[in-house]
């Protein structure tokens, strides 16, 4: 267990009433509003400044609400008002480039920022609470999956922690460490601007799924689990297998990811970065295989891939191999 896992268990122990705790969103039934919250931090979720900037404020606002629509997109809801809380050693251009980015996203996803508040203090923090319409929708429950149910994945894994390495090196490395790709004939060819910009693009700007989403949570008559892979893969596979006593069988030729192959053969994303990268935002959805049926061509063209089933045991298989090491992201380091 880690210490995020920890301080969770230890906060619902506290709590005179928990039961609204466990999944990424709180369901408030009799509202029908499914509520989150999530906290950006400098240095801890992203660099900002001159010298050390992997994001833009601009980028920022962007993201941050990106980060929290993910999550209302996951639990089956509909995403429609936020509140925006911004500290740190804050000036004008921050402020409108952040806001700037974060209109964006609103004009995009039909959203409206309702208010929030602004502090100082010696490091940019972010903190976003967002609230979503559960009206008319079978609404998602890491403990919903079954035994055999399909497993569907949407969104490339692995090329936000490879965007984010990219922005981290400054890609001020020699030629024989940077990233190929091969051409039909499966000769290498020199690195392209636009792959490198894909990756960047996955980690700071991911795409969000709100199609399927809807479509599982309109269309699917049984109980299902969803959740966003921000932690990871693994993470959603390992938080759904817990809670639903499941275990999962993957192939993970099957696994949406963008491939490319560094000089010296390796490829990018690696199998590790692919189930524990992080930050890509996807889709991982169990439901039962007469609801799969029943959606099937609709949620394969929104892009969900499916991936494997779920199983009686806890066990979780990739390609029959059991994933024992446990590399997910710690928020809470030693």
């Amino acid at each position: 267990m880690n210490r995020e896992e920890t301080f969770l268990n230890i906060i619902s122990k506290t709590l005179t009433n928990s039961s609204f705790l466990g999944d990424d969103c709180a369901y408030l039934k009799e509202y029908n509003l499914a509520v989150s919250t999530d906290t950006l931090v400098q240095d801890v979720h992203f660099k900002y400044g001159v010298e050390a900037g992997t994001i833009s404020s601009y980028e920022l606002g962007k993201k941050a609400l990106l980060v929290n629509i993910s999550d209302i997109v996951a639990s089956g809801a509909k995403p429609e008002y936020l509140t925006v809380s911004l500290s740190g050693n804050l000036d004008k251009d921050f402020i409108e480039g952040f806001y700037k980015g974060a209109d964006e996203i609103c004009k995009e996803y039909d959203l409206k920022i309702i208010g929030g508040d602004l502090t100082g203090g010696n490091k940019i923090s972010v903190s976003v609470t967002i609230f979503g319409s559960t009206k008319g929708r079978n609404i998602s429950s890491r403990s919903g999956a079954k035994d055999d149910y399909i497993v569907l994945l949407a969104g490339e894994h692995g090329s936000s922690a490879v965007g984010l390495k990219i922005l981290s090196d400054r890609i001020d490395k020699p030629p024989s460490k940077r990233l190929l790709q091969k051409n039909i004939h499966g000769e290498r060819l020199p690195y392209k601007e636009d792959v490198r910009k894909a990756f960047i693009k996955a980690h700071i700007e991911p795409k969000l799924f709100p199609e399927i989403s809807k479509t599982v949570a309109t269309k699917c008559k049984k109980e299902y689990a969803m959740m966003d892979t921000s932690d990871g893969l693994y993470d959603a596979m390992k938080k759904i297998s817990e809670s639903s006593n499941v275990g999962f069988r993957i192939n993970y030729d099957k696994i949406p990811k963008k491939n490319c192959v560094l000089e010296d053969g390796t490829t990018v994303p690696d199998f590790n970065t692919v189930l524990f990268g992080g930050e890509d935002f996807g889709l991982l959805i169990c439901i039962s295989r007469e609801d799969f049926e029943a959606a099937k061509d609709e949620l394969i063209s929104f892009g969900a891939v499916e991936i494997g089933t779920t199983a009686a045991d806890k066990k979780i298989l990739i390609d029959n191999k059991e994933i024992n090491e446990d590399l997910r992201f710690e928020h809470f380091k030693k």
